[in-house]
């Protein structure tokens, strides 16, 4: 009976120091997984836990999103994560997004994972019209986005996982037991071929034939129903810039889509219903910049601006925020929301932003430093290896078009070597019929004279005869007229059969002098073939090109190197200037172009905002300075109502 309860109990303590788990379901722009948490575990343990999974360093923009009552919110990274207002249905779901942006992307983003999740998710708002886009920039990130789907494209690095642990000791076990992990990538088959995978690369016109987008999403419906053009008009003019982004990168590609599009208004901004002290109706903007007052129907355009570097500090109080300026002769701004979850999800995203504002201007810390040190090694390791498999194939191609040459000099070469065998041929057949023709007139020319002389010998006798009689003597001078006559013409048609068969040998001797001729062309022509071809043999030498190549093109990481590509980066800046020049040039042309197919009653409010925007020349951050206040203009420190 002890023994029983002994056991009973020490059943029951093994019970209560097993950990109790429950699942939580991650869901990334282009992946979900699942993950056994335990419920002691707070955010940042399950945040820490995702980013290592993802190999994500740059874990400072990012965090995990969930939704309660139609309000989003974000994982606190110092609460447990049951202590949420979670849904208690498991899987518990959550989405990892970026939460702050940067100011300037090119500068900011380091590792490629982070930079192809910003690029998904801007992408994903602009499509969604969360992010206002014109539509001559839509077609522009239409073809990056086209161009960055590259067949080296994985989303999710499975070795990165490895990083996970790193975990301290008391979470190992539960991970290493109860772990699941299911990555669903964004592609159709790892294996299968770029077309059939849905991915594109460079773009090659034997490949990428007419309605090869037919089922990609690439712009906006907003943008689509402004114009009366057919998809495949959209097609040709996004393929056509696409064509201009042969030899870009996956990275470079979506690197140029985020540099286009941090330009556009509502890139970055978070937006909150808010009123003033006089109830007026407003809108609050939060972004890496700073806060924004915008007019409800006017997200574009702030009515005033308060960058960070210029507010002294933002207090709240139950539902009222306060923004106090740095120049204390500029008026306090007060403002109030709706919600006490909107208005705590206000203060996180203000004190974020504010703190990556501060820190950008600050050197950048020794993981940061290590980071972009990694960074611009991986980048100048991949540049050298594009710049290795751009000669590797250049010299291919060289190789495969002397070959072609070659073959069709060869082709050439015994075309000519037929036509020549056959003239020969022609040629003996024209020398044997003319010799046979020279010895038929020549025995005709020699029976004619056989003739002609027994003509002359008649002739003789006839002479010779006595004729007594008159009429006898009439008769023969006639017929000795007739012989002579007739002797005279048999002595020219032997005259003339003699020449023709003079010329007949001297087209006998003319035909045996371009036969040999004929025989001579060939020998030659015969001797050149066979020659060419083991001249081709050993030139191309297909087989071996690669080992070639990989010998004589090996490389290190030397000094020089690195200068080299520090003078390309030089070049590159300069080319990048030309370029955004001929980039402008390219969108007003386009805007042009299809600006007599829009149909102005489907202009939406922002359409109009923007063209009203680009007709004064407004852009993003100047109209952030135009509407900052200053002291001396106390009037346009609030918006109208307050």
């Amino acid at each position: 009976m002890a023994g029983a309860i002994a056991s009973r109990m020490s059943f029951s303590s093994l019970k209560r120091k097993q950990p109790k788990t429950f699942t939580v379901r991650i869901v990334t722009m282009d992946a979900e997984m699942e993950f056994s948490c335990e419920v002691k575990w707070k955010g940042k343990d399950l945040f820490d836990l995702v980013c290592r999974t993802l190999g994500l360093r740059e874990t400072w923009f990012f965090g995990l999103q969930y939704t309660i009552k139609d309000t989003v919110a974000w994982l606190k990274m110092d609460k447990k994560v049951l202590d949420h207002d979670v849904p208690t249905e498991e899987p518990v779901t959550f989405h990892f997004l970026a939460k702050f942006y940067p100011e300037n992307a090119e500068e900011e983003l380091v590792q490629e994972i982070t930079q192809h999740l910003f690029f998904l998710q801007v992408k994903k708002q602009i499509l969604d019209e969360k992010i206002y886009c014109p539509p001559e920039a839509s077609v522009l990130l239409a073809s990056y986005a086209v161009q960055a789907k590259h067949p080296a494209c994985i989303s999710i690095c499975l070795p990165a996982f490895h990083g996970a642990f790193s975990l301290p000791p008391e979470l190992i076990l539960p991970l290493l037991a109860k772990q699941r992990l299911r990555i669903a990538l964004d592609l159709s088959s790892a294996e299968g071929s770029r077309a059939d995978s849905g991915e594109y690369g460079d773009y090659d016109p034997s490949v990428h034939k007419r309605g090869f987008l037919a089922q990609e999403e690439l712009l906006p419906k907003r943008v689509i129903n402004l114009y009366q053009m057919t998809p495949e008009m959209w097609e040709e003019r996004i393929t056509a810039w696409y064509a201009e982004h042969r030899g870009r990168a996956r990275d470079e590609a979506e690197m140029e889509y985020l540099k286009i599009a941090q330009d556009l208004e509502m890139y970055g901004v978070n937006y909150f219903a808010i009123k003033n002290k006089k109830g007026t109706e407003l809108l609050l903007g939060v972004d890496a910049l700073g806060l924004h007052i915008y007019d409800p129907e006017n997200r574009l355009t702030p009515k005033i601006s308060f960058p960070w570097n210029e507010i002294r500090n933002i207090s709240y109080s139950d539902k009222e925020f306060t923004i106090k300026p740095l120049d204390k002769k500029i008026d306090v701004f007060k403002f109030n929301s709706s919600k006490l979850r909107v208005n705590k999800l206000i203060l996180q995203l203000c004190i974020g932003n504010h703190d990556l504002f501060m820190r950008r201007r600050k050197a950048d810390s020794l993981e940061v430093q290590q980071m972009k040190a990694q960074a611009r090694e991986e980048k100048a390791r991949k540049q050298m290896e594009r710049q290795r498999l751009a000669r590797e194939k250049q010299m291919r191609e060289e190789a495969e078009r002397t070959r072609d040459e070659l073959e069709r000099r060869l082709l050439q070469l015994k075309e000519e070597a037929t036509m020549a065998n056959e003239a020969l041929m022609r040629s003996e057949e024209t020398a044997d019929l003319l010799a046979e023709k020279a010895q038929i007139t020549e025995e005709e020319a020699k029976l004619l004279a056989q003739k002609a002389a027994e003509a002359e010998q008649e002739m003789q006798r006839i002479k010779a005869t006595a004729i007594r009689t008159e009429e006898e003597k009439r008769l023969m001078e006639q017929k000795v007229l007739e012989a002579e006559m007739l002797a005279l013409k048999m002595a020219e048609e032997s005259e003339r059969r003699a020449k023709e068969a003079d010329q007949l040998k001297q087209d006998l001797q003319e035909a045996r002098e371009s036969e040999r001729r004929a025989k001579q062309k060939l020998l030659e022509i015969t001797s050149k073939s066979s020659y060419t071809p083991m001249n081709s043999s050993t030139t191309t030498l297909p087989a071996d090109l690669p080992s070639f190549i990989s010998e004589s093109l090996s490389f290190d990481f030397k000094d020089t190197d690195m200068k080299r590509l520090s003078m390309e980066i030089e070049k590159e800046k300069v080319e990048y200037m030309e370029k955004s020049k001929h980039l402008q040039e390219q969108l007003n042309e386009l805007k042009t172009e299809i600006e007599a197919l829009k149909l102005k009653e489907r202009e939406t409010a922002l359409d109009i905002l923007h063209s009203e925007n680009a007709d004064r020349g407004n852009s993003k951050h100047n109209t952030i300075k135009k509407t900052s206040p200053e002291p001396e203009h106390e009037a346009k420190q609030a918006p109208k109502g307050k």
